[in-house]
């Protein structure tokens, strides 16, 4: 039978290679622009701005210089419709009250110019920061309450505890793959975190552990089945019996992704991007970095969370 488990390590080394090069970046865009990551109006509040030109003559450059010379160096702007209907969408952290006759007056030297005051948008940062909030709880009380099902449901398994605590453990990784690559792609490419991100974020770790859960389940089931044989045979037994529905399961996914990917609209490319990458990494975590881990404490290779075993002192 064909071993996995046996090369845990190189697993546990290729998921550190990924990570701690990731916590450099997001520390390094901590260090660089006072955030891990770039934060759009979501968080930083500002407003979401349509305007219309009569005329040619309006660039995404020319536009975003304007925002910049009155405070908002970052302002993001994005064509709407044809190219001949000169609209365009601007998200920019100045308020709609600071909008001032300058603003249209300097819009205006490049062609005249219409401010479609009814579809102006006002955010607030308060409301990305109660919604991050709310992510951040949302994770922690999914951990807890995943373990407590997993103590609960594999009551009659020896060490349950253990389950829950590496299935959390795929989970925190996998939300940190997510975390590196959005940090990344805001320092190369200025991919702004917004709600969507924490939408795709909470996604992944639902699937991350659901994906894990349908593994140490078959885990337990072959458990009292093969009583007699060593616990790494059991495991990796399990994992050949489960790997196929995995993978075919997450590739009917993988599919529809790539198909948005390329074919699908700019707003939601980011969206789908990350949540391609989180679910490769979820499925990836599930059996290289899950099971891998509760075979390393079941055979004391954790430091710290594995005590010798007393010797009994002899009369």
């Amino acid at each position: 039978m064909f071993s996995l488990i046996q090369k845990r390590r190189y697993f546990f080394l290729f998921s550190a290679f990924l990570i701690v090069p990731g916590l450099i970046v997001m520390l390094y865009s901590l260090a660089t622009t006072g955030t891990l990551f770039r934060l759009s109006i979501d968080f930083v509040g500002g407003s979401i701005y349509e305007i219309s030109f009569t005329g040619p003559g309006a660039t995404e450059a020319n536009i975003q210089d304007i925002f910049a010379r009155f405070g908002d160096e970052n302002a993001s702007i994005q064509q709407l419709g044809d190219p001949e209907q000169h609209r365009w969408s601007v998200r920019s952290s100045i308020q709609e009250s600071a909008v001032s006759d300058q603003v249209l007056a300097e819009l205006g030297k490049i062609a005249p110019v219409d401010l479609d005051r009814s579809r102006n948008e006002s955010v607030s940062a308060t409301v990305g920061e109660e919604v991050t909030r709310a992510a951040v709880y949302a994770v922690i009380v999914v951990g807890v309450v995943i373990i407590g099902f997993i103590v609960f449901s594999f009551r009659q398994v020896p060490n349950a505890f253990r389950y829950g605590v590496c299935a959390v453990a795929a989970m925190i990784h996998d939300v940190l793959v997510v975390c590196s690559v959005m940090s990344l792609a805001g320092l190369l490419f200025g991919w702004e975190t917004d709600a969507l991100f924490l939408t795709a974020l909470l996604t992944v770790v639902g699937f991350s552990m659901q994906d894990t859960i349908v593994l140490f389940d078959r885990i337990r089931e072959n458990i009292p089945k093969y009583l007699g044989e060593p616990y790494e045979t059991i495991v990796n037994r399990s994992i050949l019996e489960t790997i196929h529905r995995s993978l075919a399961t997450q590739l009917n996914a993988f599919f529809i992704m790539a198909a948005i990917l390329l074919f699908g609209g700019e707003t939601i490319k980011q969206f789908i991007a990350l949540l391609f990458i989180g679910l490769v990494s979820g499925t990836y975590s599930s059996i290289f970095t899950a099971v891998p881990l509760l075979v390393a404490w079941e055979k004391g290779e954790i430091p710290f969370l594995n005590r010798p075993k007393l010797e009994p002192v002899e009369a």
